[in-house]
C-alpha cells in the first residue's frame, strides 16, 4: 500500500512539472504583415512604414521638387535624377534602427518611378571594393569598368526624435521624423518635410500587493 501511494505522489508530482513546462512555452500566432500590433507603446514596424511613405510622398508632390525633376530630364534626354539616402540620425531616447527607415525610403522612391536611386554608405563601398578588385582578379572581358557610376543629384538625410510626458502610471510618447532632399551640386534644400503622426498613450495597470 505505501508502494502505491509512493508511486501516485510521484506520477503526481511528474505530471504537475509537466504541466508547469507546457504552460510556460511561449505562444505564437502568425499574423498579416500589415497587423498593426502595439506591446510596449514604442516605435515599432507599423511605425516606420506609415512615417517613410508619408514623408516620400509629400516629398514627391512637392513644386520645387517637381520642377528641378523636369530641368534635370530636359538638361540629360530625359534621364531622371538620382537620390542617395544619406544618413539618418536617431536622436531619440530609445534605440531605433534607422536602418529600417533608409530601406523603407529607398524601396518607396524606387517604387515611385519619379526619380532614381543609386546605393550609398556601406553597400556603396563595397561595390566599389569589387570593381577595384575585378580590375586585377577578374578578364578584361568580364571586368566592371571604372568610371561609370550614376551620380546622385540629390541626398536624402533626416533625424528622429521623440518626446516622452510621464504621470504616474500613464507615459505619451510622440515621435518626430524630419527629412530633408538636397541638390548635392549646389547644396540648395529643395524640400524639407516632418511627420508627427505617431503619438501613443500607454497606461500601466496599478501595482497589486
Amino acid at each position: 500500500m505505501k508502494k502505491y501511494l509512493y508511486a501516485c505522489l510521484i506520477f503526481t508530482a511528474m505530471a504537475f512539472v509537466l504541466a508547469s513546462c507546457v504552460s510556460s512555452m511561449p505562444k505564437v500566432n502568425r499574423v498579416s504583415a500589415d497587423t498593426q500590433i502595439d506591446l510596449s507603446g514604442r516605435w515599432n514596424d507599423v511605425d516606420v512604414r506609415m512615417v517613410c511613405e508619408s514623408l516620400i510622398n509629400d516629398c514627391l508632390a512637392s513644386p520645387r521638387v517637381a520642377q528641378f525633376i523636369r530641368d534635370y530630364t530636359s538638361r540629360h534626354n530625359g534621364i531622371l535624377p538620382a537620390v542617395v539616402v544619406g544618413n539618418f540620425r536617431n536622436e531619440s531616447s530609445e534605440h531605433i534602427d534607422t536602418g529600417i527607415i533608409t530601406a523603407i525610403m529607398e524601396s518607396t522612391i524606387v517604387n515611385s518611378g519619379r526619380l532614381d536611386f543609386v546605393a550609398g554608405g556601406d553597400t556603396r563601398a563595397e561595390i566599389r571594393t569589387e570593381r577595384q578588385e575585378q580590375q586585377v582578379h577578374a578578364s578584361e572581358a568580364t571586368a566592371s569598368a571604372l568610371g561609370y557610376e550614376t551620380g546622385a543629384a540629390l541626398i536624402l538625410t533626416g533625424s528622429v526624435r521623440s518626446i516622452i510626458d510621464r504621470a504616474g502610471n500613464t507615459t505619451v510618447r510622440s515621435y518626430f521624423v524630419n527629412a530633408e532632399l538636397t541638390g548635392i551640386e549646389t547644396n540648395a534644400r529643395l524640400w524639407m518635410g516632418n511627420n508627427n503622426d505617431i503619438k501613443k498613450v500607454i497606461r500601466q495597470p496599478n501595482a497589486r500587493f
